[in-house]
Parts: C-alpha cells; sequence; structure tokens
C-alpha cells in the first residue's frame, strides 16, 4: 500500500490508560476530549494550525477556568484520528495511509486545518495524497472507498464518496494488464491482473494471470450495499456491459444470501463469510434481494435460470414484497425453457401447506412464459405429421417447455392434497402444438389417478381428455390398453388408434420393401463397384420384413380383440348388434366402422382364446352395462 511520512520529529506521545501526555517536558495547559480519551497537550501546537481549535480555545479562556478543557464530540474518526491530527500538530512524522487518508482529510476540513495557518497544512498534504496516490490506484481507491462508511456524510460533502467510486468504475472497465495495477490486498500467490510484477517492478516470481471481466467482482463484494449500489450505477453509466454487471451482482448475491448456496454442490460456489462482521440479519438479507431484484438488467438469459430460481425461494422464504416476487417470477417466465425439472420443485413456504410444492407459482411463471412466446413471435401451431416436429436438430423453446411442465406434473401428481382443478388447469395451459407427443402428459396422468383412487368415473374421464389419443406413441397404446385406471371409453379409443398407427407403419414398410425390391435390377448392374453398399441394403431389407411381420402379428392380435369385443357388446345388446355398436360408437367419441373390425372375422371366429387385455375390458364391460345398453 501506498504511503507518505509527513514531519520530521519523533514520537513525543506516550498514552497513560485513557489519556494521551506529550512528553515535551513543559506542563500541558490544555486538555481535549474525545469521547472516553483525553489528551494532555499546549495551546500553541493547535492554534497555530487549526482554525476551529484556535476559536475553541479562545472562547475557553474567557471563562478563566485554571486549566482549558474542550471537549470535541463531533470529529470524523473520533480519538483514533484526533491522535493523528495532535501528532501533526507536533511535528511527529505522520504516515498517510489508503485507510486513514479519508479520517485525516474529513477531521483537516472539521478543524479547519487551511493554508492560512501554515504552509502544507493536513488538508493540503491529504487532498494531494487522495488525488496523486489513492485515486491512481484501484487496491487503495477501493480501501478508501470503504472508509467512507463509517463518515459518510463528511466524505459526501468533500466528494470523496464521488470520486473513489469514479475512480474504481473507470478502471474496472479498463484491462489492467496494460498498467499492472495491483488488485487485491489480502495475501497468498498474487493471481490478480499484473499479479506476476511487484507495484516497485521486482519480480515475485508468481506466475502471470491474465484477466477477465470478472477480476473486480470479489474486490467490489466486500463494500456495503448502499456504496455497491452506486457503484452499480456509476458503471452501467459508463457503458459496462450488461452480462459483466449481472456476473457481478450474481456474486455479490451469492455471498450475502446463505440461502442461494444451499442446493448447489460445486465448491467453487462457496464463497467465504463476509469478512466485514456477521452475517447479515434476514431483514438485511430481504433488503439485499430486493435491491438485487432492481439492480439486475432486464434482458433475458444474462444470469442463469437456476440463480433467479434461488432468488425467487429465498424471497418467499424472507418474505419479500409481492412486487420482488412478482417481478422475479417475470423474469423466470422469460427464460422458463432453459431452467430445469428441479429448479421448478419449490416447495411451497405458506402456512396453509395445502401442497407440498408450489403449484401456483410454476403455474404464474408458466403464464408469463405463453405471453412473452406471444410477444416474441414464439413457436406457432403446426402438425406432427410425419415425424416433422420430431425430426427437427433443436426443439424449440414451448416445446422445451411443453416436456418440462409434463414432467414436474408427474412429480408433482403424488401429492393427495393436489385439486384436480390446480393439475387439470396446469396441463391444460400447455398449448397443444407444443406437445409432439403425449406421453410425458399419459404419465403424469396415470400417477395422478393412482395416488387418487377415490377420483370419480366422471373426473377420470375429464382428466384423460387432456391427452389426444392420436399422439401417443406405441409404446404408450400399449401400456394405457391394459392400464385398469383409465377410464372404459379412453380404452377403446386408445386400441382403436393403435391399430390404425399399426395399419400405418405397416403401409409404409411396404411401401419402402417395393422400392428396395424395385430397386433390386438397377442396383445389379454396379454390383461389382458396390457390393458393401449392396449387401448392406439387403440387410437392411430383411430387417424391415422381420418388423413388418411382427407388426402383423399385432394387428391380427388387435383385430382379433376387436372382434370380440364387437361379439361381447352385441350379446349385451340383446339382439340388437347394429343399433347396440352404434351407441356405443357415439358414445366412444368417434366413428367406427365395422368393416375395421370384421375384416379378418371370419379367419379368428374359431379361436377360443382371448388376450390379457380383452379379459380386463371385458371385465369391466361387466360393471358398465346399463351405461351400454340399447336406450343409452
Amino acid at each position: 500500500m501506498a504511503c507518505v511520512k509527513l514531519g520530521s520529529k519523533t514520537d513525543a506521545f506516550q498514552r497513560q490508560g485513557q489519556a494521551w501526555f506529550c512528553t515535551s517536558g513543559l506542563p500541558s495547559d490544555i486538555v481535549v476530549e474525545v469521547g472516553e480519551m483525553s489528551f494532555h497537550l499546549h495551546k500553541f501546537p493547535l492554534l497555530s494550525r487549526s482554525g476551529a481549535m484556535e476559536r475553541l480555545i479562545a472562547e475557553a479562556s474567557e471563562k478563566a477556568e485554571e486549566k482549558c478543557i474542550i471537549n470535541l464530540l463531533d470529529i470524523p474518526g473520533r480519538a483514533k484520528t484526533f491522535e493523528l491530527v495532535a501528532k501533526f500538530c507536533y511535528g511527529v512524522k505522520l504516515e498517510l495511509t489508503a485507510s486513514n487518508v479519508v479520517y485525516l482529510r474529513c477531521a483537516a476540513e472539521h478543524l479547519e486545518m487551511t493554508e492560512e495557518y501554515g504552509d502544507g497544512n493536513l488538508i493540503t498534504q491529504t487532498e494531494t495524497f487522495l488525488n496523486q496516490v489513492v485515486l491512481r490506484n484501484w487496491k487503495d481507491s477501493l480501501k478508501a472507498l470503504q472508509t467512507c462508511d463509517d463518515i459518510l456524510p463528511y466524505a459526501e460533502e468533500l466528494n470523496i464518496t464521488k470520486r473513489c467510486i469514479e475512480s474504481l468504475a473507470v478502471k474496472a472497465s479498463t484491462d489492467p494488464n496494460l498498467f499492472g495495477w495491483p488488485v487485491v490486498e489480502h495475501g497468498g500467490p498474487m493471481q490478480s491482473p499484473g499479479g506476476s510484477v511487484l507495484w516497485n517492478g521486482i519480480s515475485t516470481g508468481a506466475r502471470p494471470k491474465n484477466s477477465t471481466s470478472d477480476w473486480w467482482y470479489e474486490d467490489v463484494s466486500t463494500l456495503s450495499l448502499p456504496l455497491y449500489k452506486r457503484l452499480i450505477d456509476v458503471m452501467e453509466s459508463r457503458g459496462i456491459r450488461q452480462e459483466i454487471i449481472a456476473g457481478s451482482l450474481t456474486f455479490y448475491a451469492k455471498k450475502y444470501l446463505p440461502g442461494l448456496n444451499r442446493r448447489q454442490g460445486d465448491s467453487s460456489t462457496r464463497l467465504a463469510p463476509v469478512a466485514l462482521g456477521a452475517p447479515p440479519s434476514e431483514e438485511e438479507q430481504k433488503l439485499l434481494l430486493e435491491e438485487i431484484d432492481k439492480l439486475l438488467p432486464v434482458q433475458k438469459g444474462l444470469v442463469s435460470a437456476k440463480f433467479l430460481f434461488g432468488l425467487l425461494r429465498t424471497a418467499m422464504i424472507l418474505k419479500a414484497s409481492p412486487s420482488c416476487i412478482s417481478k422475479l417470477e417475470k423474469r423466470i417466465g422469460m427464460q422458463l425453457d432453459q431452467a430445469t425439472l428441479e429448479d421448478l420443485l419449490m416447495p411451497n413456504f405458506s402456512y396453509s401447506m395445502e401442497t407440498l410444492y408450489n403449484v401456483e407459482c410454476v403455474q404464474r411463471i408458466l403464464d408469463h412464459f405463453l405471453a412473452m412466446d406471444q410477444i416474441t413471435g414464439g413457436a406457432s401451431p403446426c402438425s406432427v405429421d410425419d415425424g416433422q416436429l420430431l425430426g427437427s436438430p433443436s426443439l424449440t423453446p414451448i416445446t422445451m417447455v411443453a416436456k418440462l411442465i409434463d414432467g414436474y406434473l408427474a412429480e408433482v401428481a403424488p401429492d393427495v392434497n393436489l385439486k384436480l382443478p390446480k393439475f387439470q388447469k396446469l396441463a391444460a395451459t400447455v398449448p397443444d402444438y407444443a406437445r409432439p407427443l403425449d406421453d410425458g402428459l399419459y404419465r403424469a396422468i396415470d400417477i395422478y389417478l393412482k395416488s387418487h383412487p377415490w377420483l370419480a368415473e366422471s373426473d377420470r374421464e375429464q382428466l384423460c381428455r387432456l391427452m389426444d389419443c392420436q399422439k401417443l406413441s406405441l409404446e404408450a397404446c400399449t401400456h394405457a390398453a391394459q392400464n385398469e385406471r383409465l377410464p372404459l371409453r379412453i380404452i377403446v379409443q386408445v386400441l382403436f388408434f393403435e391399430q390404425l398407427q399399426l395399419r400405418t407403419s405397416i403401409a409404409g414398410c411396404f411401401l419402402v420393401s417395393d422400392n428396395l425390391d424395385g430397386s433390386r435390377p438397377l442396383r445389379s448392374g454396379f454390383a461389382g463397384s458396390n457390393e458393401g453398399g449392396w449387401a448392406s441394403t439387403v440387410r437392411e431389407n430383411q430387417v424391415l420384413k422381420v418388423g413388418m411381420d411382427n407388426m402383423r402379428m399385432r394387428v391380427s392380435e388387435l383385430e382379433k380383440e376387436c372382434s370380440n369385443m364387437k361379439q361381447e357388446i352385441e350379446k349385451l345388446g340383446r339382439g340388437k348388434p347394429s343399433s347396440t355398436w352404434g351407441n356405443v360408437s357415439k358414445k366412444f367419441g368417434f366413428k367406427l366402422k365395422s368393416q375395421m373390425c370384421s375384416a379378418q372375422e371370419g379367419s379368428v371366429s374359431n379361436q377360443n382364446n382371448h388376450s390379457g387385455k380383452l379379459e380386463k375390458v371385458k371385465d369391466r364391460h361387466g360393471k358398465h352395462k346399463n351405461n351400454l345398453s340399447p336406450d343409452g
């Protein structure tokens, strides 16, 4: 740290308990009391350097007391600073540093130690040191600014705070490698910009480390919140990039808000405790969080979604203002596609504890995301036919959010306190076009039905209407067809669309096979030059044929089940097959053509063994005879 020594005399002061004495050999004729400390001094050295002391001594002398006693209650820096001032008045060597120059400058102003009372007086000495040494150095400017906190009104009056902040802002926007500024004061290996060379140019042997845009984050995090806020405002006005400002705010928040680091296992994010005192109280943390929210730039993506969720979770714990929580929810909504399922699983901190997780908050965040998606012209409704969306190289943000919400629904579904309307509302908020497949939604619905077995049949049907059976994969269809928790209407729809998918897949395989067979004579002409490619094509054709055989068997089984279902329904219809089948078709919500089920009725009419799926459906038919009667 840079310093300047003033005066030439040796130290002539001695301390005895709570009193300082000058050992000049002459008896003291004045006592200056500063707080609990008393200074036994002489009038002449003080009044010859200080206009305020000259006036106070004259006023005290008029009272004709035996010993002149002066009480200085409001001197900046209190007794420790006045000790240095007194030594300066006596000509004792005085060392100016970044740690004491602000106190001395303010005390000199308070005591009117101008050039009128001697050349090179304390105001001139401290002002010169500030301008020519402290403000030219990052480390000293930071230290001087920290000391301003203790005597802020005096420092503000002399513009010291403003000058230190301006100095730091200029240096933060400039590469310190160009000037070799020493950046940090703490001990240890020099790893800050310019750390390989000492300030006087002597090599330390430390490995040089190039600076990055975040080199100043840790240094400014030692400032109090009011000073840090002012520094950030000045940096923004000087045009420092928003992502750099956001990075500093993130660093500062993580240092003073312990809740942000509770769920982070990376040791690199575990910052040291606050060096300036005890950890902040809950009220101080609440104030800090609300200020960080105001300072954060509004642009999307400048801070991670995980950090924003951490702020929101902490804001709920600290009971921050509703406006702060609302702003954080909107920030998260802007970049919900960057969130993870772990981020969304926020516990419910309300006293009612209706649900384990805060579903209402996620609902609001999703609403903000969809509103922003419409404003910014996000993904528009599109068809999922032929796997157009599935085959795209990257998922659209709204598709990623749909997948995220489906995963969240599956996580919160086991909560027995989660009411059906909340679950339905969150699931229905995601647009239909955002889900290429409804497998994730089906899984969430199945978990909810399993955890809420007391739901009425009408509620089950209403819940299952959220998913589109046509958008279920073959694997999901197979599971749903055997799922006893689903309403009968849904199972029949699933069976129908599963058969439709299989027929479409087989038709596509036949088309591929015909193309391969038709291309064989053409390819044979190049057999000599492309034998490897032709052998690969033959193998692929064989694999396709095996797949087609398997799908034919599956179609046969489904048609057999469909035929048996028709026979059972006709028996229930008491001799009115056509009328009953038509009523059932209408009740199941789609038009069934009897030809699709009777296409191979003759080939399967002699089969006596039924599949497991049909047995389960038949059992449920018995429970719904009244619903399936001809009279409806």
